[in-house]
């Protein structure tokens, strides 16, 4: 049996593991993990702690932690840890170890041999610091892997022909761009510029700063000598940048962060992604700067790239793909998880080097792009009928995404939500999925803001949730198979046109058998709508039609197994939620929320369809209260 070698992303933030299972390259999880924190501590009692307990501890005694090692690596510095000094090879070892322990256990095998990431701007100290690290986890590294490079296997840049790839890699510390040209099996990096001191970690020192300075001016005590309080937040920045990155605002809360006159003083306050994008412009251009640099050392225009891949998880923050857009004039890709995407191009050069032939990785995307319609600009021109995506196609799945729309007059009390397929920005050259109506708005001015949340699984099932911002007001749709070429009646109807149209004598029996269940199978939207004789408008934003009873009756005619699979989404959806939320719950609501959360997966696992229905409203309620209250 050949010798298993794996891939290692070696994160300043993050780090994973890769390898070839069945046929595909994968990031290998444990207890649903995939991503590792690169965190390293040792707890009170001296017990070593590596990933997420270390990230978790962080919070608590900084002082026994380390992170961002990555950023070490190659010097001479040594960093506390408990009661004794390491040097950066001995914590990255650390970390090394953990993942390779992590692959034996998904493996069921030995694992000795790895291909491990390195920035491409990496000097020989790094690169040697790196291969000891590996040496002292007792792995041997058979190749040290440029990053960039990694990035373009990940997304078989090297199986489409002669390419010019500019990988854009904003990680959690360190960033770089790189000018990669892809010809048959060869791929070699023309030139790369970056800042290995600029990445998460300073927008979310940005954020914090912001935090710092409106929870000051509300007259709360300075809270910045108070190391546990600052981490607190720390880690409450970090949190709220993600959310940022698909949701146009977000709260953050922490309780009894301070204390003013014996007095405990709590955090609550809303940040805009409007708001974050204007702190972090600076530093977003600063990149720019390196993509130009790099650019101009390859000696090539913007015109001469083929394709720009997205790498790193701040990558998410929508303003770091319109403002590549504007410079290149080319939409970067994310189809590849950018959190994974190292990790799985290691995998991809692990297992050739062990014999393996492996074309490129296998991700689970939406092949469509969905959103709502609006009341815009359409060429130059007014429209009921504007729409742009709020989930885009070839989004990695499952996927969540929300947009914020207002309404077009004063006193507004309603908007029928039509939620469109497509990527037309006329939502009538689009196809019609579905629509549900949000009434009881509060009679205010025009501008009363609903946020449009789409959450879509890799199932296809997909979730529109619209919200009333200032309220909580809330109405949604579950709209089964939307990832689906055709439903099973769109299936059916076909063959009966075909057997009308050729007249096969052979299936005319099956044919009524086909038309009888057609009756009592799910409907397309479209089938019963008429754009021309649509309702009359109600909300000012949208043309009504289809309601959400029909979509559940038509939901429950296809029977009790699509219902619970249906449930359990919503489920996993919502358990999703609720872990993003925990850090933001007082004691006795995450106790209550982890209460129900073991609920919900028990009831799951046993089929009680009675208890998982009480324990997700249940679920449903207190994060609605953490969310809002």
């Amino acid at each position: 049996m050949a010798d298993v070698i794996v891939g290692i992303d070696l994160g300043t933030t993050n780090s994973e593991v890769a390898a070839l299972v069945d046929g595909n390259v994968q990031v290998l999880a444990v207890e649903g993990e995939q991503i590792m924190p690169s965190f390293v501590g040792v707890s009170p009692d001296g017990t070593p702690l590596v990933g997420t307990p270390a990230r978790n501890q962080y919070v608590v005694y900084p002082e026994r932690t380390v992170k961002s090692i990555k950023r070490l690596m190659g010097s001479n510095e040594r960093v506390a840890l408990g009661e004794q000094t390491y040097s950066p090879p001995e914590i990255s070892a650390m970390i090394l170890r953990a993942l390779r322990t992590r692959a034996e256990a998904a493996l069921g095998r030995p694992v000795r041999r790895a291909v491990v990431t390195v920035p491409a701007y990496f000097s020989d100290a790094q690169r040697q610091a790196t291969r000891d690290a590996g040496e002292i986890a007792g792995l041997e590294v058979v190749r040290i892997l440029n990053e960039p490079t990694a990035a373009a296997l990940a997304y078989g840049a090297d199986r489409q022909g002669d390419r010019t790839v500019l990988a854009y890699d904003l990680g959690g510390g360190t960033f770089d761009v790189s000018l990669v040209q892809v010809s048959g099996d060869v791929t070699e990096v023309l030139a790369s510029h970056g800042n290995n001191h600029l990445g998460g970690d300073d927008f979310d020192q940005l954020l914090l700063d912001l935090v710092l300075t409106r929870f000051i001016a509300t007259g709360a005590p300075d809270v910045r000598g108070d190391r546990r309080a600052m981490n607190r937040l720390l880690r409450a920045a970090e949190e709220a940048k993600k959310r940022l990155s698909f949701e146009p605002y977000t709260r953050l809360r922490e309780e009894h962060l301070g204390a003013r006159d014996g007095v405990p003083v709590h955090l609550d306050l809303e940040i805009s992604r409007e708001e974050y994008e204007r702190l972090i412009s600076h530093l977003v251009d600063g990149t720019l700067d390196s993509v130009h640099r790099a650019l101009a050392d390859a000696g090539k225009q913007p015109g001469e790239v083929d394709e720009i891949l997205l790498v790193g998880g701040v990558t998410r923050t929508p303003l770091v793909s319109q403002r590549l857009r504007d410079t290149t004039g080319l939409a970067p890709r994310q189809d590849v998880h950018p959190d994974l995407c190292v990790a799985l191009g290691a995998g991809v050069l692990a297992a050739r080097l062990a014999g393996h032939d492996v074309d490129r990785v296998l991700v689970d995307i939406s092949p469509y792009s969905f959103g709502p319609s609006y009341f815009g600009f359409v060429d130059g021109r007014p429209s009921e009928h504007c729409y742009h995506p709020v989930i885009a196609r070839n989004t990695p799945l499952p996927a969540s995404r929300t947009d914020c729309y207002v309404t077009m007059v004063d006193n507004q009390e309603a908007w029928q939500v039509s939620v469109y397929q497509g990527d037309d920005p006329n939502a009538l050259n689009d196809i019609l999925v579905g629509r549900f109506l949000i009434e009881g708005l509060s009679p205010v001015p025009a501008g009363n803001e609903v946020l449009c949340r789409m959450d879509l699984d890799l199932d296809g099932i997909l979730r529109v949730t619209a919200t009333e911002k200032r309220t909580g007001l809330a109405k949604h749709i579950t709209i089964e198979g939307a990832t689906t070429a055709m439903s099973d009646a769109q299936m059916a109807e076909a063959h009966r046109r075909m057997r009308d149209l050729f007249g096969d004598p052979e299936d005319l029996a099956q044919a009524d058998l086909d038309e009888g269940a057609l009756a009592d199978d799910e409907a397309d939207p479209d089938d019963d709508i008429d754009l021309e004789e649509a309702e009359p408008e109600r909300s000012g934003l949208e043309e009504a039609g289809l309601d959400e009873s029909r979509a559940s009756d038509s939901a429950r005619a296809t029977g009790g197994g699509r219902e619970r699979r249906v449930a359990i989404s919503e489920a996993r959806a919502l358990l999703e939620r609720g872990q993003r939320l925990l850090a933001r719950m007082s004691a006795e609501d995450r106790e209550e929320a982890v209460r129900l959360q073991q609920a919900i997966e028990k009831a799951i696992g046993g089929g009680d369809w009675d208890r998982l229905r009480a324990a997700t409203g249940d679920l449903a309620d207190l994060l609605f209260y953490v969310e809002e209250g």
